[in-house]
């Protein structure tokens, strides 16, 4: 299995499978857990602020028995104040685990090959797989399933689309991504996604009709308009994306038993409603909760000691995940 934790698409759909096992093993028996990192540091870099991010690492890395550290940008500016070489020279002999939240993806990539320790890919830019494993993690719990399930997102086509779309090709679900003309997600995602999926049984599909992408759907999903860093463009974007707004009429459309879910924050009256996001089809707060769970799994698997050479090849999931 890979050292570093900082793209899906790195690893197998038995992998990817395994890491949602563990997780399921961690959320119903936390307590057998709790020194499996005894004496471990995960330090934790932050350009960008986060809740979920900084909550469900910190929070995590503690009931494993291991330690956080906290890097603010005053601390740490990547590539600025000091080469991310040097930074991760440093931090690969005092720590056991870097968490990255960061701009450019091209920084986690640099970090993770000058460092000699896990390195694990809290959000970028272009992707954020974390959060795509705690939503399929959710979509697991309620759905009782991945393989088969459409999965519509709507909204930017941005790193959470990129990483849905990643995520559902690995595990055989069918993802529709609806977005704005010349707001779709980057090409060279959804061709990675296409050609993965067609090896698993599932399907990308990429469209501007959000009615199109969103009947008969089991999950719609959605994100802010303008993510940080693009806040001048909020008001052009409000009037590009309000025909995407996820509402009670566009989730009429989806399967009777359909859930809705968003990465959050939300931005309530914008991309979603208060009625559907404050239905009992909402499942937006477990999704937040599973980010503590996964990203568990993640930290357990990268940082306990010879986890690799114990196994090989990764272990076949005990739930039925793909196709």
């Amino acid at each position: 299995m890979q050292k570093d934790f900082l793209s899906i698409r790195d690893f197998s759909p038995q992998e990817i499978g395994y890491f949602l096992d563990v997780a399921c093993q961690l959320k119903a028996y936390p307590g057998a857990y709790t020194r499996a990192l005894k004496g471990k540091t995960l330090a934790m870099i932050f350009e960008k602020p986060s809740l979920r991010t900084r909550v469900t690492f910190d929070v995590g890395i503690q009931q494993l028995g291991g330690h956080p550290l906290y890097l603010s940008p005053a601390e740490i500016s990547l590539g600025k104040r000091e080469s991310v070489y040097d930074v991760a020279k440093n931090l690969e002999r005092m720590v056991q685990g870097i968490m990255v939240r960061t701009f450019a993806h091209d920084i986690v990539v640099d970090m993770a090959r000058h460092a000699r320790i896990p390195v694990i890919n809290g959000l970028t830019d272009y992707s954020h797989h974390c959060q795509a494993m705690a939503d399929y993690l959710t979509m697991l719990e309620v759905k009782g399933r991945i393989a088969g399930l459409k999965v519509a997102y709507i909204g930017d086509g941005n790193n959470v689309a990129h990483s849905l779309l990643f995520a559902g090709a690995q595990l055989g679900a069918d993802v529709w991504v609806a977005t704005p003309p010349g707001y779709e997600p980057d090409s060279h995602a959804v061709a990675w996604a296409a050609v993965r999926s067609a090896a698993t049984d599932a399907s990308c599909t990429i469209t501007n009709d959000p009615n199109l992408a969103a009947s008969g759907a089991d999950v719609v999903y959605t994100d802010v308009w303008a993510s940080m860093g693009q806040e001048a463009e909020a008001a052009a974007r409000r009037k590009t994306f309000q025909p995407y707004q996820v509402n009670a009429k566009l989730f009429a459309t989806a399967k009777p038993d359909a859930i809705f879910m968003h990465c959050l924050p939300a931005h309530r009256g914008d991309e979603v409603t208060d009625d559907v996001i404050d239905s009992p089809r909402s499942f937006v707060f477990q999704q937040a909760e599973n980010r503590l769970h996964a990203q568990k799994a993640i930290m357990l698997e990268l940082m306990k000691d010879n986890r690799a050479a114990e196994r090989e090849t990764a272990r076949e999931p005990r739930l039925e995940l793909v196709k």
